[in-house]
C-alpha cells in the first residue's frame, strides 16, 4: 500500500507545508496559464515514470480545462523525449483520464 498525502502531512509536516507552499508558488497563473503549467507537469511526470504524479497532474489537467487531446499530445511530448520508458507509462494516462472523464 502505498503511503498517502495525508500521511505524508501527519510524518512530516515541515516537508509537506514546505512542498505545498512552493508547488502553489509555482502553480498559479503567471506568463504561462495554469492549463500549460499542469500539461508541462504531466509531461514530466510522464518522462520521469512517476505513477501517483501522472494521476495528480491528469486530474489537475481536467480542473484546469484541459481536453483529452491536450492531455495526450502533451504525454506523447514526453515519449518523444524520453522514449520506450515514457511509452510505456501511456497506459496509466489513459487510465487517469478514464477516471477523471468529462
Amino acid at each position: 500500500m502505498e503511503p498517502s498525502l495525508a500521511e505524508i502531512q501527519r510524518e512530516l509536516p515541515e516537508v509537506a507545508n514546505s512542498f505545498g507552499a512552493l508547488f502553489l508558488q509555482i502553480m498559479k497563473e503567471g506568463a504561462l496559464t495554469m492549463k500549460h503549467k499542469e500539461l508541462i507537469a504531466l509531461g514530466i511526470a510522464v518522462a520521469l515514470q512517476c505513477e501517483a504524479c501522472i494521476r495528480i497532474h491528469v486530474e489537475k489537467c481536467r480542473a484546469a480545462g484541459c481536453s483529452k487531446q491536450e492531455i495526450l499530445e502533451a504525454s506523447s511530448v514526453a515519449v518523444m523525449m524520453q522514449g520506450g520508458p515514457a511509452y510505456t507509462h501511456i497506459p496509466i494516462v489513459l487510465d487517469a483520464l478514464k477516471r477523471n472523464a468529462t
